[in-house]
């Protein structure tokens, strides 16, 4: 029995409105997931990216080791970083995390280290004078004019965090990237192109968003034009 003429799904087309009326859920849970993975992957990846960044400022010996190590773990293929993560945390959604934590560490400590690094020196000596200690001094004046530059970091680190979240459906946990891969692997067109869509969609949505957040966080950037 041939399929009704208006059934896209029957007929395996790329562009289908049947399957997205149809499988909202599906695709709502997998873009949740999606979500999840990227926000968690680069918020952790941060909370360790600062520390980093600062102490390679404040030492510049620590400097060059920080960003040898960061950028080696960057250089892995994620195949191989899911590899050697698997015997540590197994099939699961912290595998997929912890991976994507270490490739944002070369892109968040290299531009949170360029902004501490563009501080002008004067404003430190400035904030000293007036009994600014190391720890104000940091959370006060350094990391707020550090913020674009870091911010810029966020930005790339997020896009990419996106991406790489599709990986993961290697181990059952890609987000979006499940129904890519099991799309791919039945050549289910609707549901791999949706999907692709889907991804695209959120990174340049996030990097959008993002963009806001920088522009309101760092008005004095607009006061000069930039």
């Amino acid at each position: 029995m041939t399929a009704p003429p208006d059934d896209c799904l029957a007929r395996n087309e790329w562009i289908c409105g049947a399957y997205l009326s149809t499988r909202r859920h599906i695709l709502w849970d997998a873009v949740l997931q999606h979500l999840r993975l990227t926000g968690l992957s680069v918020l952790v990846g941060l909370a360790l990216a600062v520390p980093l960044a600062v102490l390679a400022r404040r030492w510049s010996w620590a400097a060059g080791p920080v960003l040898a190590v960061t950028t080696v773990l960057y250089t892995i293929p994620s195949l191989a970083m899911f590899s050697l993560l698997l015997p540590v945390y197994g099939l699961s959604a912290t595998l997929v995390v912890a991976g994507l934590v270490l490739y944002s560490l070369t892109l968040l400590v290299r531009n949170i280290l360029a902004g501490l690094r563009a501080v002008p020196e004067e404003t430190r000596q400035a904030a000293r004078g007036m009994g600014y200690g190391p720890v104000r001094l940091l959370l006060t004046v350094e990391l707020p004019l550090a913020l674009p530059a870091a911010m810029a970091g966020v930005r790339i680190a997020t896009v990419s965090a996106v991406s790489l979240v599709t990986i993961g459906a290697i181990v059952g946990f890609g987000g979006l990237g499940n129904l890519i891969y099991a799309g791919m692997n039945t050549y289910f067109k609707a549901q791999v192109l949706t999907a692709s869509v889907l991804c695209v969609v959120i990174a340049v949505l996030a990097d959008l968003l993002l963009l806001v957040l920088q522009r309101l966080l760092t008005p004095w950037t607009r006061a000069g034009g930039t």
